[in-house]
Order: C-alpha cells, then sequence, then structure tokens
C-alpha cells in the first residue's frame, strides 16, 4: 500500500433511496376550437396549461376547448396539457383529426400528441380525454394512448337512453377506461342559457381534485360535482332500488350521473375492466402509480455491479415507498421481496434481477346493508323508567 500522511476519504452510495410518487393529477385534453388563438393552441401540438381560468380566455368560443376547460376549471386548478385540432367538414373527418397519426417527418397529432408530452413538456398525461367528441373509435384510441400513458380515460357512454348506453358498453374491455351517461347542464355564459357540459371534462377535473385533495384511492363516484345545474337525460336514482336507472347503468358497468338530496354526482365505482382484479376505478389508478414510480425510481440503480447489497437496496427503497402509502391509507398493505425462485444463477449471470411487491388497494364501500328489527324488549323497564322520571 502507498505511504500516506493525511486523511483518506471514501464516499459510499450504497443504501436505499427515496422514491417520489409521480403526480397522477395531470390532465390531456384533445379538443377543437376554430376561433382559438392560433398562437396559445397551435394545431396538434400539446401545450401544457398551469393557469386554466386564464388560458379559458384564448380558447374562443366555437368547438369543445372553452367548454372543456371551464368544466375543469370549476372542479379544480390542475395541470391540463392541451391539444387542439381541426374540425372536419364531416363527423367522420373530425374523429380521424381527433384520433390523429404520425406524419411521416415524426409529428404526432390529435391524441397521439399527448405522447409527445413528456419529451416536449417533462410532463405525462395521466387524465385522458376528448369530451363533446367522443365516437367508439374515438374511445378506442382514448384507450390506446391511455395504455401508453399508463393512464386513465373518460368518456361518454353513448345512446339516447339507457337502454342504449348499456347496448354500447359492450363494445369495450379495458381497465383504463370508465363510462359517463349522460352529460351535464351548465349555464353558459355566451349562448346566456342552460346548455350541454360535457361529463367527461367534469369527470377529468374531478378526478385531477380528488387525486390532489385525497389521492388516488378515492373514486369519483359520490363527490359533488361543481358548476352544474342538471342532466341532459332524466336518470332515475335511488340509493336502495337496483333496479333503477342508474342501477341498472352501474350494473353494466357505466358510471351514471344523478341528482341527490345533496347535488350532482358521478355514480358507480366500474371501468370496462374483463378483469375482476381491476373492476375498480382506484384499483387502476393506484396500480398506475406504483407501477410509474417504481419504474422511474429505479435509474439509479441500472448498470451498477449486481450484488446482494444492491438486490437489497432496491428491495429497500420499494418497501420504503410501499410503507408511505399504506401509512397515507393509499394501499391497506404492501411488501417487496426477493424470490430465489425469479433469480436463477444464469439469469443474475446474465445481469438480470426480478424483484417481487405485492399490495393491497382499499375497495370502496359499494354495497351497504343493514339488518332493522323490530322487538319489544326495550318496554321491559317501562315502568322502573316510567316511575324514575
Amino acid at each position: 500500500m502507498a505511504f500516506k500522511h493525511g486523511i483518506t476519504l471514501l464516499e459510499i452510495s450504497n443504501g436505499a433511496r427515496t422514491l417520489t410518487a409521480v403526480s397522477t393529477a395531470i390532465i390531456g385534453l384533445v379538443a377543437t376550437a376554430a376561433d382559438a388563438i392560433a398562437g396559445v393552441f397551435p394545431l396538434d401540438t400539446p401545450v401544457v396549461l398551469t393557469d386554466v381560468e386564464a388560458a379559458i380566455g384564448s380558447a374562443g368560443v366555437d368547438g369543445t376547448l372553452a367548454k372543456s376547460l371551464r368544466a375543469i376549471a370549476d372542479q379544480a386548478r390542475p395541470i391540463v396539457v392541451v391539444v387542439r385540432v381541426e374540425e372536419g367538414d364531416t363527423d367522420a373527418e373530425t374523429a380521424a383529426n381527433v384520433i390523429g397519426t404520425t406524419l411521416p417527418n415524426g409529428k404526432k397529432t390529435g391524441l397521439q400528441a399527448l405522447l409527445a408530452a413528456q419529451a416536449q413538456h417533462g410532463v405525462k398525461p395521466k387524465i385522458i380525454g376528448a369530451p363533446g367528441l367522443e365516437t367508439q373509435a374515438v374511445t378506442a384510441a382514448l384507450v390506446v394512448v391511455a395504455q401508453k400513458l399508463r393512464g386513465f380515460a373518460y368518456a361518454r357512454a353513448l345512446g339516447d337512453n339507457v337502454s342504449a348506453a348499456v347496448t354500447y358498453r359492450a363494445n369495450f374491455g379495458a381497465r383504463e377506461l370508465m363510462l359517463l351517461c349522460p352529460d351535464f347542464l351548465a349555464f353558459d355564459t355566451t349562448a346566456q342559457a342552460n346548455a350541454t357540459s360535457y361529463a367527461a371534462a367534469r369527470a377529468m377535473g374531478l378526478r385531477a381534485y380528488i387525486d390532489e385533495a385525497v389521492g388516488p384511492h378515492k373514486t369519483l363516484s359520490n363527490v359533488p360535482v361543481n358548476g352544474v345545474v342538471g342532466l341532459t337525460q332524466d336518470i332515475h336514482w335511488d340509493i336502495e332500488d337496483q333496479a333503477s336507472e342508474a342501477g341498472i347503468l352501474n350494473q353494466a358497468q357505466v358510471t351514471a350521473l344523478v341528482r341527490t338530496d345533496a347535488g350532482y354526482r358521478f355514480w358507480g365505482n366500474r371501468t370496462t375492466s374483463e378483469d375482476e382484479l381491476f373492476a375498480f376505478e382506484s384499483t387502476v389508478r393506484v396500480a398506475q402509480l406504483l407501477a410509474d414510480t417504481v419504474v422511474n425510481g429505479m435509474l439509479w440503480a441500472l448498470d451498477k455491479p449486481l450484488t446482494p447489497a444492491l438486490a437489497k437496496d432496491i428491495v429497500g427503497t420499494v418497501n420504503g415507498f410501499g410503507r408511505q402509502l399504506v401509512a397515507s391509507g393509499v394501499l391497506l398493505g404492501f411488501d417487496a421481496y426477493y424470490k430465489d425462485a425469479n433469480n436463477s444463477v444464469a439469469s443474475l449471470q446474465a445481469g438480470k434481477l426480478r424483484i417481487d411487491y405485492e399490495y393491497t388497494v382499499p375497495p370502496p364501500l359499494e354495497d351497504l346493508g343493514f339488518n332493522q328489527r323490530i322487538t319489544d324488549s326495550y318496554l321491559a323497564d317501562f315502568s322502573s323508567l316510567a316511575a324514575s322520571g
């Protein structure tokens, strides 16, 4: 060993890290607005809004953009990524513009432009929608984009009545989608009259609010919706009657819009998933939060020497995040661990490490029951109670 008369400092960077949860409250909105200020909302370009209220002044009055921003702003003040598309001469042309594509020069248009938001602006939309522009093809494309972004889409269940909406629901089977029926009514200051206010836009704004105020483990259901005065269709709702129109929609995994004694609300917790493990909106969104946070938070570990100490640090890092979610009520339980069966000598030698983790999301209380009994047992002490009075 070389001679030295002095001090040597070795910096040790081993140990578990702290994972920072990704934001689940960023909205991705695709809309039309022929009279929007082009410099603020250029066509087919993701634009990040940090002040939704102020942006309404640049959104014009035509199309769906201003109405959607108003519906969102009534619920919350989230970050919104807007992609404005051109309204076509036909519904089919508009739908094509909304769905979008990737041009030969690499530019993405329509919904596909939401995929460019992270590269261009460092934000990743998680709450996806094209309110007022939903066709079956558009909603199918919303699901595809939501899956790529590990996000969640909200869309109108198309149909003139409950039966038609239930029939329409059968077109989808994705866990990243919630269908809504019908739309809200809100006062339109331009028309100076009540007008349709897109349910999907109000859902997106309320979803962002709930994420920030409570967390993704609380579903959209049974939370007051701000700024609305009615529904575009009469939906019969009775909290005890599953045969009501709202109950029929819920049974078909469609979220109903209802008027309760305490205001207008979304009523329903279900996605369109075929997998019962992801039947609830809250389960899907917490699973997405976990996956994104764990994956994005592990860059520090890649390409380091694969040692038992590194594996232990990775497990400790993931468990630390899980404990945070349990403490905040987002999860009921969480455990990350190294499993020998998933890590053979050959796979370790090839630089491959597999860590397992399991978790439980609290389900929403969807069905509450009481047993009411009439009894004469409380008359047994009648005389003594009367005498003591």
